[in-house]
């Protein structure tokens, strides 16, 4: 066929096609279904956000999550969800899927960092022919030598052990005793090593025991236990007279670098130079499987966003789940040093949300002032003071002293704060009396052990808390009016501030 009827006969069909699409755009639709409109999601209000918060849907997870940390069997021969198990790696993946299921209301991000993590298996500490049941291997601590028991005389450190000066030459071979006080355990531990000790024993300079932490691996650390200041008294009298004491000391640990994963959860809408963030930690100690300690903050935290995404929000939300908290606060400490000062200065606030169902609770708010700590604190704490009081419940303040996530936040010039329903400390008859409950008695009995599972939260106390962490968010989502702006000038003055010269704590154990 000639090429120019061929193109003649192309270019009919061309014409006819286009013919053919003018007019069916000229006659009228029919039998076409629209897509309903997009119905828009109302602006978070705190009443109802609250009133999405259901105890039974916090219960089901934490059961969830208790057969989670049962993947740690395996390795731990118990329930744990501590950092490099199969139970945290399942945490994880828990966590980040049940965001994942909320589609694109939340920007996910995972934030892998560098950790340590430590286990103490067995250890055993003689002074002279008494066994002293206050001794505990620190976090952290590397074995004896050979994980075999080493003796030698004990030999008391002079002043707080802080300086080379105050190890003698014939510190070698010896167990040195020492006070706390001063410097870090980690730093006293590494004088010990670099003086040639083959262990160090700290002893409280108060009567209650010592529960430590080494903190970051030294080459020079060497096996290093915590004494109550009960027990090293008569020890200490002796040495001091000139008496000799001999002593044994074994720890059978380990001490490992592994990686680990924050998350971070950001609202795609509000606006992202003024952010509420608030936070809780997804790991646990390896001796539990740490359901209150903080799977009742975890799980709070995914509860609340998971009922967020049904609102929209003026301002953006972020939450994160913070790994390595048992172990020194890492996570947190990573995630606040790797922001940039725009980054920083975009977080308005940072709420922190640790052991909210404590089996034998107090209503605790951190006593966050503006004197001591960045400014905004105060207006935080007052908000948590307020929603109790218009609950017509009672609430006590507690120590902010570093203990949690809000660490980093803090010495870094944001403002912060939190609740929480108490540890190991003791109930007072006092507060007995306001929040009921048994005086005497640690505020969780449970706390760092194998039998802090879903039988150890008291569901009262945290779905209500629930509800206060869903106030919270709910409040600067919708809008920062008469909160204090961030400034530079905040975070230098923060930087000085009293707060960092206050803090012995690095998470749960001292660290000083």
């Amino acid at each position: 066929m000639p090429a120019l009827k061929v193109l003649a006969l192309a270019g009919l069909s061309v014409l006819g096609a286009v013919s053919a699409l003018q007019d069916s755009l000229q006659r009228p639709l029919v039998n076409v279904t629209h897509a309903p409109a997009i119905k828009p999601k109302p602006l978070v209000d705190s009443e109802a956000l609250q009133a999405s918060i259901s105890g039974d849907k916090l219960l089901a997870r934490a059961e969830e999550l208790y057969e989670i940390a049962k993947l740690g069997e395996d390795e731990y021969n118990h329930p744990t969800r501590v950092i490099g198990s199969e139970g945290h790696l399942g945490t994880l993946g828990y966590i980040y899927t049940a965001l994942a299921r909320l589609g694109d209301y939340y920007t996910l991000s995972k934030q892998l960092f560098p950790a340590v993590t430590g286990n103490v298996f067995e250890f055993r500490l003689v002074l002279g022919h008494d066994v002293p049941e206050s001794a505990q291997a620190m976090g952290l601590t590397p074995a004896t030598k050979a994980r075999q028991p080493e003796r030698g005389d004990l030999l008391l450190v002079a002043n707080d052990g802080c300086n080379p000066d105050d190890y003698p030459p014939t510190a070698r071979g010896k167990i040195l005793l020492i006070k706390r006080g001063s410097c870090s355990f980690g730093a006293k531990s590494e004088r010990a090593g670099h003086a040639g000790a083959i262990a160090a024993v700290i002893y409280n300079s108060d009567r209650g025991p010592l529960s430590g932490t080494l903190g970051d691996p030294s080459a020079f650390h060497v096996a290093t236990f915590g004494l109550s200041g009960d027990d090293a008294a008569p020890v200490v009298a002796k040495l001091q007279s000139g008496a000799r004491v001999d002593a044994s000391a074994y720890i059978d640990a380990t001490v490992d670098r592994i990686t680990t994963t924050n998350i971070i959860a950001q609202t795609t809408a509000g606006d992202p130079d003024h952010c509420v963030m608030l936070g809780g930690h997804s790991d646990s100690v390896a001796e539990g499987p740490g359901i209150n300690d903080d799977g009742s903050g975890t799980l709070a935290l995914l509860e609340v966003a998971t009922q967020l995404a049904g609102f929209a929000v003026h301002n953006c939300v972020r939450f994160a789940w913070w790994s390595a908290e048992e172990e020194g606060l890492l996570g947190s400490d990573y995630y606040v040093a790797a922001l940039t000062p725009r980054e920083n200065r975009r977080i308005r606030v940072f709420m922190d949300y640790d052991m909210l169902a404590s089996p034998n609770f107090a209503y605790q708010v951190y006593d966050a002032r503006n004197d001591a700590n960045p400014v905004g604190s105060q207006e935080l704490r007052d908000l948590y003071v307020d929603w109790y009081a218009a609950q017509g419940l009672n609430h006590t303040f507690i120590a902010f002293d570093g203990r949690s996530d809000y660490d980093a936040f803090i010495r870094n010039g944001i403002p912060g704060g939190g609740i929480a329903t108490g540890a190991e400390g003791l109930k007072t008859e006092a507060e007995a009396g306001v929040f009921g409950g048994t005086a005497g008695l640690e505020y969780d009995p449970c706390y760092h052990q194998l039998c802090d599972d879903v039988a150890n939260l008291n569901a009262t106390a945290w779905e209500l808390n629930t509800k206060l962490v869903a106030h919270s968010v709910a409040t600067f989502a919708r809008s920062f009016e008469g909160f204090p702006e961030r400034t530079d000038e905040g975070i230098q003055v923060a930087k000085r501030g009293a707060y960092s010269r206050k803090t012995k704590y690095r998470g749960s154990k001292l660290f000083i």
